[in-house]
């Protein structure tokens, strides 16, 4: 069994002396995923919640926490950062928000704990904002995703069975009274994207939310206005769809006075 380093001879907790180990650049990524009902799933995104832009707020909050962990965690060293993030990715399907936090620093001592802090922080947040709509949101799956650096090298961790064909997070589990993904008539395995048609569809996507940023408009309430899904909106924005139905476009368009060219260019 390998030596625990926080426990000195006697089993006493202690904090590690690391003054003789080498300052090598480390770095490391953890994720977090809250599961959320579709009426908060919508005001996260749209940011149409009471308390005000939930993502941008558990950022800041994430970052914080990464920055504060060695006063939260009674044995981590304090470390001075040189990097740390805060990225979500929104899942229409699922009406979930994936949490990915990064920290990095040049020093003795890995920063495991401060991603894995930040992710769990940011992941608190947004329960925080959103618990007036849905106090029945699910944290799950907070995990070391890899780190890098240090004597002990490389980690990264393994993907889950359902993880395996590509990096995105899927739990296993579905809360009751959340949304579970459809299986859709006909359904096959699509071919692989090049790279130039996957560039074009992320300047597509980005085009489209400028221009949805420019004209302020709400996926759920321009969806209304349209009078198509909303979830056509976060698909297409989420990169879960390759591009937008010429129908769906249409009618966007005509619902936001505009021409469907100028939605994504």
């Amino acid at each position: 069994m390998t030596k625990l380093t926080h426990l000195d001879e006697t089993g006493a907790a202690r904090m590690v002396d690391v003054s003789a180990k080498d300052a090598t650049e480390r770095e490391a990524t953890a994720e977090a995923t809250i599961m959320l009902s579709a009426e908060a799933f919508a005001a996260v995104v749209d940011g149409t919640a009471k308390k005000g832009d939930v993502l941008a707020t558990a950022r800041i909050a994430g970052i914080m926490a990464a920055k504060k962990t060695s006063e939260m965690i009674p044995l981590c060293h304090p470390i001075a950062l040189s990097k740390a993030s805060v990225e979500f990715e929104p899942d229409a399907a699922r009406s979930a928000i994936r949490i990915r936090a990064s920290a990095k620093t040049t020093g003795p001592t890995g920063v495991e704990m401060e991603a894995l802090t930040a992710a769990s922080v940011a992941a608190l947040t947004v329960y925080d904002m959103i618990k007036a709509v849905d106090r029945a949101a699910v944290i799950e799956g907070v995990k070391l995703v890899a780190k890098s650096g240090g004597k002990s090298g490389d980690y990264v961790a393994e993907a889950a069975p359902d993880e395996a064909p590509k990096p995105v997070y899927r739990s296993t589990q579905q809360p009751r009274g959340r949304a579970k993904p459809a299986t859709l008539m006909g359904e096959v395995a699509a071919p692989r994207r090049s790279a130039d048609q996957q560039r074009n569809a992320n300047e597509q996507r980005e085009a489209f939310r400028a221009f949805m940023t420019s004209r302020h408009l709400r996926a759920t309430e321009w969806a209304k206005q349209a009078g198509v899904p909303a979830a056509e909106i976060y698909a297409f924005l989420t990169g879960k769809t390759r591009a937008m139905s010429g129908d769906v476009a249409e009618k966007l368009a005509r619902a936001a006075r505009s021409r469907v060219d100028d939605m994504f260019k």
